[in-house]
């Protein structure tokens, strides 16, 4: 699953963690990437948003804070029921633009290893250009089975698109964006091999909660050796 959590602010612009994971728990995900995770102004204490979404949901957890401040960080997460070994925190910042990172990491699932790598993009088409050509070198490296999601600011058929579907060449193609109205698939799931995506389905629900609708997809991994 993944799902841009704009923060945690509705659109009734009410602060409101529980009906985030509320809509989580609701789909039972085993791995999750969360986008727009902002602690700033609620401190970084164990009642932080990135503690609070991590222990609420899941075992295991890898943050990466693209904006660190004194009163909180912002980022985005990754959180699975399942072990998490070799976590990598890729810069893909490009120029001046607002700090970009990749969580990369091995998920250590019953059928074997799943590599795993949770994204957040930027905003320009020549930062997602620039972005777009180190993910796909990250996913190049992942073995048999990869899977990459996040928010990829790629509106309809861009240039990310084009980039990692020689690596990962399924993937989902939902609308999520505005949630009241969906009309962008900026937020996706892709994945190798071949044939592991059996389906992919949002939930309306959550438009009451954030601005991204999120995306569930369920795989089809093949057993590990």
């Amino acid at each position: 699953m993944t799902w841009n959590i704009h923060g945690g602010l509705g659109p009734d612009g009410r602060f409101d963690l529980a009906r985030v994971v509320h809509i989580i728990r609701a789909h039972d995900p085993d791995i999750i990437a969360l986008q727009e995770v902002d602690s700033r102004g609620r401190g970084n204490g164990p009642d932080s948003p990135f503690t609070f979404l991590a222990s609420a949901l899941g075992i295991h957890a890898a943050a990466a804070h693209t904006i660190v401040a004194p009163d909180g960080h912002y980022g985005h997460l990754l959180i699975s029921r399942w072990g998490l070994s070799g976590v990598t925190l890729h810069d893909l910042s490009h120029a001046r633009c607002e700090k970009r990172c990749g969580i990369e990491a091995m998920v250590h699932t019953p059928q074997g290893k799943l590599h795993v790598t949770a994204v957040h993009l930027g905003l320009r088409i020549t930062e997602r250009r620039f972005q777009a050509a180190k993910l796909a070198n990250i996913a190049a490296t992942g073995g048999a089975a990869s899977v990459m999601m996040g928010d990829f600011n790629d509106w309809w058929r861009g240039s990310v698109k084009r980039a990692l579907e020689r690596e990962l060449p399924d993937h989902s193609s939902l609308r999520t964006f505005p949630a009241a109205r969906p009309l962008l698939m900026l937020d996706r799931i892709y994945c190798r091999p071949a044939g592991a995506l059996l389906r992919a389905w949002t939930d309306r629900a959550a438009r009451d909660v954030s601005d991204h609708l999120p995306v569930m997809a369920e795989l089809n991994l093949p057993t590990a050796a």
